[in-house]
């Protein structure tokens, strides 16, 4: 990655475009709040300290036909990317292995380290049997691994308290949702160079369009966007939900997701986030940070661009 050390300048970057998609934006590095207390209640106090980007998997190891057999497990990870005991949150499925079912996964994981075990604070989001609504669940509540299937994309530290880029952005003006609206503002600045950034924001007001995906793995192949849509059960949620968040401007040709969010929330609703649905009265809070190295890992080497969205 292109390491960006000099936050000043990408705080103008960011908020001149920020202001190009919404009424109100306002950029600036702040003390990132401590992520134990609510309304996050993380495993760690902070996203800082060597902060890295992870790629695992991949949708083509979901669709067209999924491919059961792909079982990772976050620990692991931690370790591939060099920093064991990493605070790791982001964007994933589930593990059907466990679970039995296809679910959306939001990792939020203290990996474990020589001296401590893994304290796993992850959401699982997955179709309610009952009423075909959204069932969030704590993963730790049901059960002890720290596994996920097919894919994630993952945002890496030490979680240590630190200075992060407080972003605020209401009354969305303009197309882009939050995420694609900082990654855009990234690719057009920094150009070939890729720059990548993760963390947390919270949607304070609103609501917006959120996916989960069905239990049952399509036995049919799931060839076009359209196909993957029908096949998504999709949601009108609302705030507050918190989100993790993992972009990177652009894909230096490493077949990357360039960015994935998944929330959970308080109040039982969850997944993985796509827009905001009530423009006007929508109201972002985000605590980011510009990542410094970036791992791809089991990289699918037949792939397609379907079902990035």
């Amino acid at each position: 990655f292109l390491i960006v050390s000099n936050f000043a300048f990408i705080l103008i970057v960011l908020q001149k475009g920020l202001k190009e998609n919404f009424a109100d934006a306002e950029v600036s590095v702040v003390d990132c709040p401590d992520l134990t207390q609510e309304p996050f209640n993380f495993p760690a106090k902070g996203i800082c300290g060597k902060p890295r980007i992870a790629d695992v998997g991949g949708v083509p190891y979901l669709i067209p036909l999924v491919q059961k057999e792909k079982v990772y497990d976050l620990n692991t990870v931690a370790k591939e990317i060099e920093l064991p005991g990493a605070f790791i949150l982001g964007a994933g499925a589930a593990s059907s292995k466990i679970l039995g079912v296809n679910a959306e996964l939001i990792p939020i994981v203290q990996t474990k380290s020589e001296k401590k075990p893994a304290v796993n604070g992850s959401y699982i989001a997955q179709i309610n049997p009952a009423d075909k609504g959204c069932l969030l669940e704590k993963y730790s509540s049901k059960y002890t691994d720290c596994e996920f299937g097919l894919l994630a994309n993952l945002y890496a530290s030490e979680g240590q308290p630190g200075k992060v880029i407080e972003v605020k952005a209401n009354g969305r003006t303009g197309e882009l949702n939050f995420v694609s609206c900082l990654r855009q503002i990234l690719e057009k600045h920094y150009g070939e160079k890729p720059v990548g950034m993760g963390g947390t924001f919270v949607i304070q007001k609103g609501k917006a369009k959120i996916h989960i995906m069905p239990p049952e793995f399509s036995a049919c192949p799931l060839n076009t966007d359209e196909d993957v849509n029908n096949w998504l059960k999709f949601f009108e949620m609302k705030a507050p939900l918190i989100c993790q968040t993992v972009t990177v401007s652009r894909d230096p040709g490493f077949d990357l997701r360039v960015e994935h969010t998944h929330c959970f929330s308080h109040h039982g609703e969850g997944g993985h986030y796509h827009q905001d649905t009530s423009p006007d009265s929508v109201q972002y809070l985000g605590y980011l940070l510009p990542a410094e190295l970036l791992f791809r890992i089991d990289r699918p080497q037949e792939t397609h661009l379907v079902g990035r969205d």
